[in-house]
């Protein structure tokens, strides 16, 4: 950490980084158990299959949104 100060790297970029990271992070762990419970549920009941696909695919837009905006206010902050 001291290093990385003496390189000229402030705190505020470094925290940037940090929050835009666990954004991204956090988006694909839930993208990851929604593709999970829609595959299992489609197991399940096969014949349900088309609609839990399209209710996974519609949840994980949302959450591409969400962290994309996320990204964006990490970056965008001072």
């Amino acid at each position: 950490m001291f290093t990385l100060l003496q390189a000229g790297v402030s705190l505020g970029v470094l925290g940037k980084a940090i929050g835009a990271a666990i954004a991204a992070f956090a988006a694909g762990f839930g993208i990851g158990k929604i593709g999970k419970a829609s595959l299992e549920a489609g197991a399940r009941q096969p014949e349900q299959a088309g609609h839990y696909r399209m209710t996974a695919i519609i949840v994980s837009a949302l959450i591409e949104g969400a962290c994309l905006f996320a990204i964006v206010v990490c970056l965008i902050a001072k």
